[in-house]
């Protein structure tokens, strides 16, 4: 899905969800989450779009209608010590969708 995309579904009211993906290396990556399915963010060239920080994602979400909004990211932690395999670890933050500046 391209921004374009994004903000036309978001205006129909058919996004349930925006996340924004913590990647290693400082990268973070935006699914939108529509009926249970994440559709991940692309560029013009139909690659993932990787994003610098949160302030970088509200500055292009400006376009789009205010949502539920979270920080996602792996617990790394349980992975390195053996954790099991079934379990779900991705810490999920609620963010504010806009800047409080």
């Amino acid at each position: 899905m391209n921004l374009q995309e994004l903000i036309s579904h978001a205006s129909a009211g058919a996004v349930d969800e925006l996340n924004l993906i913590s990647i290693e290396g400082g990268i973070y990556l935006l699914e939108a989450r529509m009926q249970g399915v994440a559709h991940r963010l692309v560029d013009a060239q139909n690659k993932a779009l990787h994003l610098r920080s949160v302030e970088h994602a509200r500055e292009l979400l400006q376009p789009v209608a205010p949502m539920p909004f979270h920080l996602v990211h792996a617990v790394v932690h349980d992975e390195m010590c053996g954790g099991h395999d079934n379990l779900n670890q991705d810490v999920k933050i609620p963010l504010a969708f806009r800047s409080a500046w």
